[in-house]
């Protein structure tokens, strides 16, 4: 009798979740004192996570080429991995302030580079623009003095690092891109001795750069990626033969193609670890449509097909191989400057970042940490821009566990959920494309327990209408929520200066990176986000099953 009644209960609490949901399903507008103002409501689904990301989910990419190339106006400079000023102390407090940052050593010129160690003969020359030669560039070299700097930076910063290794050494590219033959791996296996004997640490090592399904300049087949995948994997085999914990292996860092990624995940059951794959959703940097596309959510919708039909194959393949985006900077050609290094920029980015993230990506590398037209940090003064603190927030409170989070009032602002980060309770993303609308947001969660009771947040209708919780009791301890409210300066999307909370964010003359405060914040009010805004809610006391 006792489960017949409980039975009745759950099914009376659906039901009246329903028509709550349908209820509210339709946005009400309310005027207010700065004029029209969305009503919307969040539903949460506290009872199970739907993905899960990895602690470190947050990555960024190094990349090379020589300084004098430039796009639409931005050169690279002294942003590579040859000419990166390794004692500037804030690049060293950027990555510091993640504890720890994983970084993506790679990129387009990764596959024309040699590793030169001392008793080579000839020069080891950086790579130059040559037009005539592979994607317009020159074959370069990686002196081990310069590795060296960079491991030694890496550690003093605390930083966890992928290297892309030269796939094409020794290969001949055919006019028409395709690539004959085995990999090479000499000069790799000559790059691996090196960093075990020098006692470096390398998380990974991924094979090629764009190199699958049609290729960027060169292209190799699934199959033929697959041998070269299995030869790299004898050779750390062997190399890291005494080791307890051996590097993973990544590949192929090109652009997703379903075929060419089913055949290649197909034939590396037992030798990948990670697939990683590119996306530049935006389009090229040379765009002049770029901040409308961020506007707007149909367009930000979009990318959701590719990261749906890379989790399908991997589970659908028996790997255990997991999904990363290697790289992704929005647009591509090194972005485009006042829009990829800019505020607006965040909206697709943290959007992006949490889109994945439903679909089981583990790590996100966004294009660049500093470099181009769209690095978390400026190129020349090495000044964060407004994503290196959209991606430090994030690292900072968005945890493993992904939530189903539904928002009904206006497709113009997005909304996510994951378990809070290194702490008790919930986690909200809410991110404003709206510019001239600010949105009342409103809160509810659902916990279907063990003992089949159905929890949901009280969620404040007016001052004297509460929608009171359906349990035995309230799952809040505390009435206090956390909320982290990030504008641009003059409500200037193009503007690099982000403010939290009204109070803008620099470093100071030590190269510190400021402290990220939120403002406190009754757990009875609605949340107020601004038009064009991102606001991170954290609910210590939102205590759901899937964050326990």
């Amino acid at each position: 009798m006792s489960c017949g009644i409980g039975s009745l209960l759950v099914l009376a609490g659906l039901c009246f979740l329903i028509f709550w949901i349908h209820h509210n399903s339709v946005a009400s507008q309310t005027t207010g004192l700065s004029g029209i103002v969305v009503v919307g409501s969040v539903f949460i689904n506290g009872s199970t996570s739907i993905a899960g990301i990895d602690d470190d989910f947050i990555c960024a990419t190094l990349d090379y080429g020589p300084p004098d190339v430039c796009y639409h106006g931005t050169c690279w400079g002294n942003a590579t991995l040859f000419t990166l000023d390794l004692s500037n102390p804030i690049l060293l407090n950027a990555i510091k302030a993640f504890s720890p940052l994983k970084i993506r050593m790679g990129g387009t010129l990764q596959d024309k580079l040699i590793y030169h160690v001392q008793g080579d003969e000839g020069p080891c020359k950086h790579q130059s623009i040559n037009n005539s030669d592979f994607l317009g560039f020159s074959q370069g070299c990686l002196p081990m003095s310069r590795w060296d700097e960079l491991n030694a930076f890496f550690k003093r910063a605390g930083a966890i690092v992928t290297f892309g290794l030269n796939a094409l050494y020794g290969r001949t590219v055919q006019s028409d891109g395709s690539v004959q033959g085995p990999w090479n791996s000499s000069n790799a296996e000559i790059l691996l001795r090196y960093t075990v004997n020098k006692g470096y640490n390398i998380l990974g090592w991924e094979l090629g750069n764009e190199l699958s399904g049609e290729g960027i300049g060169a292209r190799v087949s699934a199959q033929q990626y697959a041998s070269d995948i299995e030869t790299l994997q004898n050779l750390l085999d062997d190399i890291y033969g005494g080791f307890e914990v051996k590097p993973l292996i990544l590949a192929p860092g090109g652009f997703f193609d379903a075929n060419w990624f089913k055949d290649f995940v197909d034939h590396t059951t037992q030798t990948l670890q990670v697939v990683t794959h590119h996306v530049y959703s935006l389009g090229a940097g040379a765009d002049d449509n770029l901040i409308s596309r961020i506007l707007d959510p149909s367009y930000l919708n979009g990318i959701a097909q590719t990261f749906s039909s890379l989790e399908s194959i991997l589970k659908n393949s028996g790997t255990s191989a997991v999904a990363w985006v290697g790289e992704a900077g929005g647009a591509y050609n090194s972005g485009h400057h006042l829009v990829t290094d800019a505020f607006v920029s965040s909206f697709w980015y943290l959007d992006q970042l949490a889109m994945a993230a439903t679909y089981n990506t583990k790590t996100y590398c966004r294009q660049t940490l500093i470099g181009g037209g769209y690095g978390l940090l400026n190129s020349s003064t090495f000044q964060p821009n407004p994503d290196y603190y959209s991606a430090l927030l994030w690292h900072r409170l968005m945890g493993n566990n992904v939530l189903f989070t539904n928002f009904t009032g206006t497709n113009k602002l997005r909304a996510y959920s994951h378990c809070s980060k290194n702490s008790t309770g919930v986690t909200l993303l809410l991110i404003n494309l709206d510019g001239n609308t600010p949105a009342q947001v409103h809160v509810s969660t659902e916990d279907i327990a063990g003992n089949g009771t159905l929890i949901l947040q009280p969620q404040i209708r007016s001052s004297k209408n509460k929608f009171s919780s359906i349990s035995k009791g309230s799952i809040f301890d505390e009435n206090i929520r956390e909320e982290y409210h990030l504008t641009a300066k003059d409500r200037d999307l193009q503007s690099q200066v982000t403010l939290l909370n009204g109070k803008i964010l620099r470093v100071d003359s030590s190269g510190n990176i400021p402290a990220l405060n939120p403002i406190k914040v009754s757990m009875s009010d609605p949340i107020l986000v601004a038009s064009f805004s991102v606001v991170f809610a954290r609910f210590p006391s939102m205590n759901v099953t899937a964050c326990r």
